[in-house]
């Protein structure tokens, strides 16, 4: 290494070779783990912490629209659903307008825990600090169409 690199610019031959979807995937898995790691102090995961933001954010919600939106499967929302329940954070009672369907929303500890979490946005800011923003922009939209295309491609079978 020269006096110019920095340990996170000098490669592997291996990692060199990685393809966009394993780097794509390798900044996820880094982020994911810090956001892990900041929020195992309140006892919670990413999971937990999207369905807590999106209940702060958008209000009650229905199970089944959340699991649509956050992109979860039934499974994992069900038993993400269930420990915040019995955590007290998020209460779940029947729909007005469809009673088989649960509303989900945040309880008064729910609220008051959401208030204390930390601002997550520096994960952000140290992953893309410091990129060109019209690089950032670019990898967006790439990622965007990769994305859109792949989801086509299951919408055939």
């Amino acid at each position: 290494m020269t006096g110019t690199e920095t340990e996170t610019e000098t490669e592997t031959e291996a990692e060199q070779d990685l393809s966009v979807g394993a780097w794509a995937k390798r900044c996820y898995m880094a982020g994911r783990a810090v956001m892990d790691a900041t929020l195992r102090p309140y006892d919670l995961g990413s999971t937990q912490w999207y369905v807590l933001w999106h209940l702060a954010t958008s209000g009650p919600t229905v199970q089944r629209d959340l699991g649509r939106m956050l992109e979860l499967e039934r499974a994992t929302l069900s038993g993400v659903v269930a420990t915040l329940v019995r955590k007290g954070l998020v209460a779940q009672s029947a729909d007005g307008a469809d009673q088989r369907q649960r509303l989900l929303s945040l309880t008064g500890a729910g609220e008051a825990l959401w208030r204390r979490l930390p601002d997550l946005s520096f994960i952000h800011d140290a992953a893309f600090g410091g990129v060109d923003p019209a690089g950032l922009a670019t990898t967006v939209r790439v990622l965007r169409r990769a994305t859109g295309n792949l989801q086509t491609l299951l919408k055939k079978d």
